[in-house]
């Protein structure tokens, strides 16, 4: 008890010189640059959450959503105010967990429940995930070849898929997270493409409030289509593991600005991963803004859809370069420069993404060292499966391999697992022994069960309607 108490002790003067020093330096520095100074702040609040959201609408989900568009028109835009609230709070939950318990979510699962379960679920995660990879790297090659006709899309897809490796293998880790929120803004294309064409916004908003279903095959399809592209079990993994990262950033940094501070340091060492409510404060308010920006982007995405090709008989979308070659004579020539822009920025966003939940899935799954705040040589197993993750998924499209295939694939796997980890997450989140005192609230139980319901329901449909 005595221990406990010490460190609270330490943890409340770990808070209070951070917040002090925020303060401070805030202060100081707004009186010398003033708007910009305070723009550069916000802009610097945003992390994880925001890098997470962004990658989820990846040129894969991209495709779902023009084909969503494509075939209903307007008649899906209500699921973007469906899928956020669950989202948001399931996305909140992970990054919590990872706060708290200083583990992704492979290491607490295999801590606490028998070990076979996360085996289970890596064994069948994975391959999801470098399907998607491949569906991702054949979007953004054949996009890129549509701007520039004379280089084989094959090219752009090499050159894509080594950039982004040795990216992540060689930049630190606050390069790479800045350099993945500068791409996220990538997505406010799309919030501009609908206003390009006439829209009728009273049939907008209608379509919004409203939900619309069909009892047919196909608009079940779609709509879990939609579902399992939002609400993605590699983003779970992701987000837990990614928000350890953060907390190690700031710890570090930490250090450097109080290095003559021996007691400041003393304090980082006893109390480095015991979280103040200002950090979980942070994470989640990061978290929401990501999960409402891509949310937003997923709304226009199917706004462009449905209000552009859907009236012009355009209604089979199967892949990005469906859509934004259909885009081209319709809205003209911005409007396709636009999309196709937003396809490749934001394959280079989800990549680093995706090929990281794998490698913090197996990492934690075998405890090797893991991280991006670590080297190459000191976490060099956990960068070979990021590369060879990568480099799976671009033999895969030199193979020649079905994009549209893979898709389907890596949906029906997602569709499986998300129910089962969100079940997982919950009985985390709930569990004092392992969350203290940042144990779930009722909010977040009442939008855990019922995303975890949704999903279970669209799990079921996604199965009937692939194999029936």
């Amino acid at each position: 008890m005595r221990h406990v108490r010490s460190l609270h002790k330490h943890l409340h003067l770990f808070t209070k010189r951070h917040k002090h020093h925020r303060i401070h330096t805030s202060t100081d520095t707004n009186q010398e640059n003033g708007f910009g100074n305070r723009i550069k702040k916000i802009w610097d609040k945003f992390g994880p959450g925001i890098i997470t959201g962004a990658s989820d609408d990846d040129p894969s989900g991209i495709a779902t959503y023009s084909q969503a568009g494509a075939s209903y028109g307007l008649q899906t835009l209500w699921t973007a105010l469906i899928t956020f609230p669950l989202m948001a709070a399931i996305q909140e939950m992970c990054g919590r967990i990872g706060l708290v318990t200083n583990k992704g979510l492979t290491k607490v699962v295999k801590a606490h429940y028998p070990k076979w379960l996360i085996y289970l679920i890596g064994l069948v995660s994975i391959p999801a995930i470098v399907l998607n990879i491949a569906a991702d790297l054949a979007g953004m090659g054949a996009v890129s070849n549509m701007i520039f006709p004379a280089i084989p899309a094959w090219i752009f897809t090499i050159i894509s898929a080594l950039a982004i490796m040795f990216s992540v293998i060689l930049f630190s880790y606050k390069k790479l997270e800045n350099i993945l929120k500068w791409l996220s803004l990538v997505l406010l294309v799309y919030l501009v493409v609908p206003f390009l064409v006439k829209q009728d916004w009273g049939l907008v908003l209608q379509s919004t409030l409203i939900p619309h279903f069909e009892l047919n095959k196909n608009f079940i399809a779609i709509t879990v289509g939609i579902l399992g592209t939002t609400i993605s079990p590699y983003l779970f993994f992701w987000e837990a593991s990614i928000e350890v990262e953060e907390h190690k950033e700031n710890i570090k940094l930490e250090k450097l600005e109080h290095k003559k501070d021996s007691k400041f340091e003393k304090t980082l060492v006893d109390d480095a991963f015991i979280v103040s409510d200002l950090e979980i404060k942070t994470m989640r308010n990061d978290s929401n803004t990501g999960m409402l920006f891509s949310n937003i982007a997923m709304f226009f995405i199917i706004l462009t859809a449905g209000s552009v090709l859907f009236p012009n008989g355009v209604n089979q979308i199967n892949t990005v370069q469906d859509a934004a070659a259909a885009l081209k004579p319709i809205a003209g020539d911005f409007a396709y420069l636009l999309f196709a822009i937003g396809v490749i920025g934001t394959g280079f966003l989800a990549i680093p993404v995706l090929a990281g939940a794998c490698g913090y899935i197996i990492s934690e799954m075998f405890d090797w060292r893991e991280g991006m705040n670590n080297s190459f040589k000191q976490a060099r197993g956990f960068y070979e499966v990021i590369a060879f993750s990568i480099l799976i998924g671009l033999g895969l499209n030199i193979s020649g391999m079905d994009p549209v295939q893979s898709l389907i694939w890596s949906a029906i796997v997602y569709g499986v697992t998300a129910p089962i980890l969100i079940a997982i997450i919950l009985h985390i989140a709930n569990r004092e022994d392992i969350m203290g005192k940042w144990k779930n609230g009722w909010i977040s139980n009442v939008l855990g069960v019922f995303g975890f319901l949704f999903m279970s329901a669209a799990a079921i449909a996604l199965l009937y309607t692939s194999f029936m």
